[in-house]
C-alpha cells in the first residue's frame, strides 16, 4: 500500500463558552479548521491561515499551543501519516461576529464544548477539543 506523510496545522476557535466547528456536507463530517503546512510556512502560520480560510473569521488571536499528535489512517487506498499541530484561538472582538465568506466546502457552526465533542467526526479532533477545553479553563 502506498504511504504518504505530511504536516497539518489547525485551530480550535472559541468565543467565550462556544467552540466553532465546520460542517462538511459533501462527506457528512463535522471538523475543526486545519490544513496542510505549505512550503516556507511555519505550522503556526498555516494554522492561522487555515482557520481564517475555513471559518471566515479574520481577526483571530492565538491563545495557547495545544501540542502535536500523529494521526494514521487509510484514505482511498493510501496509508496516511499526518503530523498535526493545533492552537487554541479566540475571536478578538465583537466585530468578528461578521464573517467574510468562508471556504465553500464548510458551513461554520458555534456549539458548546459538550456539543462540539459529541459532534466532531474523528477522535483525533475530539482530542484537540479536549486539550483546548483544558487550556481555555486555565486562561
Amino acid at each position: 500500500m502506498r504511504a504518504v506523510r505530511y504536516t497539518a496545522a489547525g485551530g480550535v476557535i472559541t468565543d467565550g463558552e462556544r467552540v466553532l466547528v465546520l460542517h462538511r456536507p459533501s462527506r457528512n463530517e463535522v471538523r475543526l479548521p486545519k490544513g496542510h503546512v505549505e512550503a516556507g510556512e511555519s505550522p503556526h502560520e498555516a494554522a492561522l491561515r487555515e482557520a481564517i480560510e475555513e471559518s471566515g473569521y479574520t481577526d483571530l488571536e492565538t491563545v495557547a499551543d495545544l501540542g502535536r499528535q500523529v494521526v494514521k489512517f487509510v484514505f482511498q487506498g493510501t496509508h496516511v501519516i499526518r503530523d498535526e499541530r493545533y492552537w487554541l484561538m479566540r475571536l478578538r472582538s465583537p466585530q468578528q461576529l461578521e464573517r467574510r465568506p468562508a471556504d465553500l466546502q464548510f458551513t461554520p457552526d458555534w456549539m458548546s464544548w459538550d456539543q462540539a465533542l459529541a459532534a466532531l467526526s474523528f477522535e483525533a479532533e475530539r482530542e484537540w477539543a479536549r486539550r483546548a477545553r483544558e487550556q481555555a479553563a486555565e486562561v
